[in-house]
């Protein structure tokens, strides 16, 4: 506990495990069973319940309370974690919740991500690396949510639902179906609103695998023949394509799920011409 500061009026249960340079503000909560990583600073009336682990160099903000039961009714009272990776920022308010004991036992954040105030973790869900949730975003149990994902306020995502990495979710959205890669969606219920360009080109991608992910984005989502027949065929032409391929990969998973898509002939509306 190296050069760690522990507010007098703050209460740290017999058994938690504290870092170095750790700084726990007044009137914060840390249970037995919680793990705080090196330099974590919790700055004031921040509760760490139950076993949860907060990676290094986390800052947690007043209000926020990590690691309470979850809101399963068929959660039997059984022992399950919260895991948050390093350098995340936690602000005002944020809840996350343990997993279930009758299903993965474990919710997951990735690193670096942000996450704004009242923003909710559900249990089970995993999220990836640098996932951005604004004010009030949701997300409902068993949730998946891959890496660079934005979430916008006052968004809710259903439980069960995936969104693949790098996509955006525009504010007040109600998504009940799984999102694509890459995609931009909006709206109640959430709808397919093209491909997040500027998230794209702020990732790099040159102009030529923009045009090619539009491309295949149409071939997916377009007019002509069936879904089914759209995804077989892109899964021909763009086999040499890996972004194609992971959209194609991430809708190939079927069964019973349900996908967000498209206006019927809106399968390219992110209004941006300057990526055709």
């Amino acid at each position: 506990m190296s050069d760690t500061f522990i507010h007098p009026m703050a209460v740290v249960e017999k058994g938690a495990e504290l870092g170095a340079r750790v700084s726990i503000g007044p009137f914060c909560h840390v249970s037995s069973d919680a793990v705080i990583g090196d330099g974590v600073r919790l700055v004031s009336n921040v509760s760490i319940l139950g076993a949860t682990t907060l990676g290094s160099g986390c800052e947690v903000h007043p209000m926020a309370v990590l690691g309470a039961p979850p809101q399963n009714f068929k959660h039997k009272g059984g022992r399950t974690t919260l895991a948050i990776g390093r350098d995340c920022v936690i602000r005002e308010g944020v809840t996350m919740h343990l997993g279930s004991d009758t299903d993965r036992g474990a919710t997951l954040v990735g690193d670096n991500c942000y996450f704004m105030n009242h923003a909710h973790i559900g249990h089970d869900c995993h999220v990836g690396n640098r996932v951005i949730m604004a004010s009030v975003a949701t997300l409902g149990g068993h949730v998946e949510i891959g890496d660079r994902v934005n979430i916008g306020g006052l968004s809710a995502v259903h439980q069960f639902v995936r969104i693949g990495h790098d996509a955006f979710i525009g504010g007040m959205t109600a998504v009940v179906g799984d999102v694509i890669p890459y995609a931009m969606a909006a709206g109640n219920r959430a709808r397919l609103r093209g491909l997040n360009v500027v998230g794209l080109r702020r990732s790099g991608r040159t102009s030529s695998e923009l045009k090619r992910m539009r491309e295949a984005y149409r071939a997916i989502f377009g007019d002509e023949g069936s879904f089914t027949e759209n995804l077989a065929r892109a899964a021909k032409t763009y086999a040499d394509f890996e972004p194609a391929m992971e959209i194609v990969d991430f809708l190939s998973v079927r069964g019973k799920r349900q996908f967000t898509l498209p206006d019927r002939g809106g399968a390219d509306d992110d209004a941006d011409a300057g990526g055709h």
